[in-house]
């Protein structure tokens, strides 16, 4: 049983780009697919869908290189997990690596990243960081 398909979304994706595989396939949700979509708007991938594969929903991902074949994503880190949440104010976001990353924050208004977060001036669960 799997109780942080989040954190089990970020390893995969961290190995896959350490091994330079092009792509990547995992079980769907809406939340995986839209946290996919906000590394997607930060260019640490290049693609996110959803297809079907065995009458199940896939989320597949595509790892953007750089030019000169490394990786593009150097860290990912889940913040909040199951065991112990973190919340934060619309004051109180972070800037990640003095704005060269991006950290993917669950509002009212949806998943954001913190630049969007801080346009809306909303707060919520600071969910993983990514440089």
């Amino acid at each position: 049983m799997m109780t942080d398909p989040i954190a089990d979304m970020l390893a995969r994706i961290r190995n896959a780009a350490l091994a330079r595989h092009p792509e990547l396939a995992f079980p769907a949700s809406n939340t995986k697919l839209a946290i996919a979509r906000v590394l997607c708007d930060a260019g640490f991938l290049e693609e996110a869908r959803v297809e079907a594969r065995e009458g199940r929903a896939v989320l597949v991902l595509r790892v953007r290189y750089a030019p000169d074949g490394r990786p593009v994503l150097d860290g990912l880190r889940r913040i909040s997990r199951p065991s112990r949440r973190v919340y934060v104010g619309k004051h109180e976001i972070p800037q990640v690596r003095q704005g060269l990353g991006v950290a993917v924050i669950s509002t009212s208004k949806g998943i954001l990243s913190d630049a969007a977060a801080r346009e809306a001036e909303v707060g919520g669960e600071l969910l993983c960081e990514a440089w």
